[in-house]
């Protein structure tokens, strides 16, 4: 055999040895994202199927640690500060581990996100950032695949929710939303505001029910700079209506109604039209 065709013989082993076959996971990768006020929640884990086993006391032992999903451990990065159950969750990329018990599990946020799966004997306690006691609850739809995702979304919180078969455990987060917002008015407003820039910052007051005067000096400014939109006077009539001033109320939902029918905004029509009624009735009352 001459050294070429040994050389080629070679290396077609080496390649037949080093093949492998790309296959569906059993436990298929997810990505859950979601958005709380101006922060971000990410989190990424596998999806295990119950396939009729038994889960939790059976295929998730009672009183060990759990990777919560398969394969990888579950990863979670908050792109803010924010606070689960009274401590801090600092900005950053951290392990999920849960110890499941019958009567309550133990929700593990874990610095180091080297290890595969659950580490085993690798996994030490001491690199825990914290971890927090929650309550499981039977639910009565079944979840076939191991389900994270969030609900009860405000500005400022969340509820994580980890279901599967019929368990479900919840991780309420929250995030101080109106100081991040108080940091950004103040610089949008400091830099080039425009009528835009002003109308903004009033409804995000308005829609947090903070600061009408703050929130109608804003609606002006927005007003004085040609922001004259039928949108504009209608959360100016809201937050006037707030203050108590329904005689000014009235006027800008006038205003945003006769804007309105000029461009067929047939939504806010309804909406200017069933205000001004109402708060007609509470100036006159008001002036009995």
């Amino acid at each position: 055999m001459t050294s070429r065709i040994l050389i080629a013989f070679l290396l077609i082993v080496c390649i037949q040895g080093n093949a492998q076959i790309t296959h569906p996971k059993a436990s298929p990768f997810a990505i859950v994202e979601q958005e709380v006020g101006l922060s971000k929640i990410s989190v990424k884990y596998s999806r295990p199927a119950t396939k009729g086993r038994e889960i939790f006391g059976g295929l998730v032992p009672y009183g060990r640690i759990w990777r919560v999903g398969a394969n990888e451990s579950t990863k979670i990065t908050v792109d803010t500060d924010m606070n689960v159950m009274g401590n801090t969750l600092p900005k950053g990329t951290y392990a999920m581990y849960a110890f499941p018990k019958p009567s309550g599990w133990q929700m593990v946020f874990h610095k180091n996100t080297s290890h595969w799966g659950d580490g085993r004997k690798n996994y030490d306690p001491k690199e825990d950032l914290f971890r927090v006691n929650v309550k499981p609850k039977s639910v009565a739809q079944h979840q076939e695949n191991f389900l994270m995702a969030f609900d009860s979304i405000t500005h400022n919180s969340a509820n994580m929710t980890l279901t599967w078969a019929n368990t479900q455990v919840s991780i309420p987060f929250s995030v101080d939303t109106h100081a991040q917002m108080e940091i950004e008015i103040a610089k949008q407003i400091a830099e080039d505001p425009k009528a835009q820039t002003y109308y903004e910052a009033a409804r995000y007051l308005q829609e947090q029910e903070k600061d009408y005067k703050r929130a109608l000096d804003y609606l002006n400014k927005a007003l004085e700079l040609g922001g004259d939109t039928y949108y504009f006077h209608r959360v100016k009539s809201l937050v006037e209506a707030a203050l108590g001033d329904y005689k000014s109320a009235v006027q800008s939902a006038e205003k945003s109604l006769e804007i309105s029918k000029s461009l067929e905004k047939d939504e806010f029509v309804r909406m200017n039209e069933k205000n001004i009624a109402n708060w007609k009735i509470k100036l006159e009352s008001k002036e009995d």
